[in-house]
């Protein structure tokens, strides 16, 4: 054979070759964007749920119950987190406004810099559950919690409970977190009830528990004339105990706080803070997760109470809390396993 005929013959089999393996990867083209032609969007309800941040230590624990209970109902979940930055969250909650989500379950950072974002979710078919904190003249589908004006109220009945304590002060949560201004009436209600003073009251921007702990160092003249503290949640309750035990104060004060937070329980059983107002979660969480996968089907949701978001009449599920102190923590919160006997006693000697 002439080279030249073997050249020829070469170039033939090389575009041989060359043939077969173009229409191999054309092939696996094909199959590929066949493939993605046929993945559909899930049939299963769609539900946002838009935090404030996790700085509380009880929202991770709603978070998860949320979602467990939210899957196994045969939901697809989205949790997004706005680290306390408001406009954080509106750009979060119009994100799954774009999505097309069914339900939006919203834990408020602000109650009233929400109420636009809420009206264009609703506009576009969209139901919206506030959870935990109520949102402003937005008039949401459903506002569930627990019973703040009685978590406020159980707060002021332990204080009023003690003969010495006739000055107090309140150290309060975030001033645009609607649940405050309920806690502090129903406090303030039973103080005026029992003839007690309030003097001295400020608030913790964001939630900032350190906050409590500067009010202490930068008003020790108040406080050394005050019979008892009334703090907005144990996280600040907390750092006004570590506070107080720098001067030596701690369980010479009366202290009372809400969310049972592991701290606050230790604190009970050590002598340092009264109560804590336990919330259950847990509860609460399943059921806002059953109320929104409800929506999402289309199904008919009935509520019995309303409560008033400043313009609107919203339906309102209301959970009771309970008042924990040293003569119950082991049956409420020991025994429920919301925290166990060795972490709450683990600062205890026999």
């Amino acid at each position: 054979m002439s080279s030249i005929n073997r050249i020829r013959k070469i170039t033939y089999i090389t575009l041989i070759l060359l043939a077969v393996l173009f229409n191999l990867t054309g092939c696996s083209s094909k199959i590929s964007e066949t493939k993605t032609d046929e993945v559909k969007d899930s049939d299963n309800p769609q539900i946002g749920l838009s935090l404030d941040s996790y700085i509380i230590e009880r929202w991770e624990r709603d978070r998860d119950v949320f979602v467990a209970t939210a899957k196994e109902l045969g939901a697809d979940i989205n949790v997004q987190s706005a680290n306390g930055d408001i406009e954080l969250q509106i750009s979060q909650i119009e994100y799954f406004i774009d999505k097309k989500v069914d339900v939006i379950v919203v834990v408020a950072i602000d109650s009233d810099k929400l109420t636009d974002v809420v009206k264009k979710a609703k506009d576009n078919g969209i139901h919206v559950i506030a959870y935990d904190r109520l949102i402003s003249n937005a008039n949401v589908d459903m506002y569930i919690s627990f019973d703040n004006i009685k978590v406020g109220t159980m707060m002021g009945e332990e204080i009023a409970s003690h003969y010495k304590n006739k000055k107090v002060i309140m150290i309060c949560g975030a001033p645009t977190d609607s649940n405050v201004a309920m806690v502090n009436d129903g406090f303030e209600g039973v103080m005026k009830a029992h003839n007690i003073e309030i003097i001295d009251k400020t608030f913790c921007d964001g939630w900032k528990a350190e906050l409590g702990a500067d009010y202490v160092n930068k008003n020790l003249d108040i406080v050394s004339n005050a019979d008892a503290i009334m703090c907005g949640n144990d996280d600040i309750a907390t750092n006004v105990i570590r506070t107080l035990s720098i001067y030596r104060r701690a369980g010479q004060i009366d202290v009372v706080g809400q969310d049972a937070d592991l701290a606050a329980c230790q604190h009970i059983v050590e002598g340092t803070q009264n109560i804590t107002v336990y919330k259950p979660v847990e509860k609460l969480a399943s059921k806002a997760a059953q109320y929104a996968v409800d929506f999402a089907k289309g199904k008919e949701v009935k509520v019995d109470n309303t409560i008033n978001d400043g313009k609107y009449d919203v339906p309102y599920v209301a959970l009771e809390p309970i008042s924990v102190n040293k003569n119950n923590i082991d049956e409420i919160i020991i025994d429920s396993g919301f925290h166990s006997k060795e972490d709450v006693y683990l600062n205890v000697t026999d």
